[in-house]
C-alpha cells in the first residue's frame, strides 16, 4: 500500500456549518472545492467544478449520495467522484476529509 499521500490539511468550515445531505463551498489556493455532509453524517471533499462545463457543484442538488450539476444536471457519486452519466464522462477529484474538534479538514495539493 502506498502511504505517501501529499498535501496539507487545510480548516475549511465548522461541521456544523453543512446540514445534512447538502454540500458547501470552499475556495483554497485559487482551488474551488465542494464539501458534502451525507446523512450518516460523514463528510466528503470533491473538486468544487464540474467536469462538463464551468458550473460551481455547490449550487447543484443533493440527492443520497450524488451531486447534480446545476448547469446540465450531470451527476457525480460525490463518494467517489464517479461520473454517473450523460452529459458527464470525466470524474471528479476527490480529496480526503476529517473531521476534529468539530471541525472539517480537506487534505489539498
Amino acid at each position: 500500500m502506498n502511504d505517501t499521500i501529499t498535501g496539507e490539511w487545510v480548516d475549511a468550515c465548522a461541521a456544523e456549518d453543512i446540514d445534512e445531505e447538502d454540500v458547501i463551498r470552499f475556495d483554497h489556493a485559487g482551488q474551488t472545492y465542494a464539501i458534502y455532509r451525507a446523512p450518516d453524517d460523514t463528510y466528503y471533499a470533491t473538486d468544487g467544478i464540474c467536469t462538463h462545463e464551468h458550473a460551481i457543484l455547490a449550487d447543484g442538488l443533493v440527492m443520497d449520495d450524488m451531486i447534480e450539476c446545476p448547469k446540465h444536471n450531470g451527476r457525480f457519486d460525490y463518494r467517489t467522484g464517479k461520473a454517473l452519466g450523460a452529459p458527464v464522462c470525466i470524474d471528479l477529484k476527490t480529496f480526503p476529509v476529517k473531521v476534529e474538534s468539530g471541525r472539517v479538514f480537506v487534505r489539498v495539493n
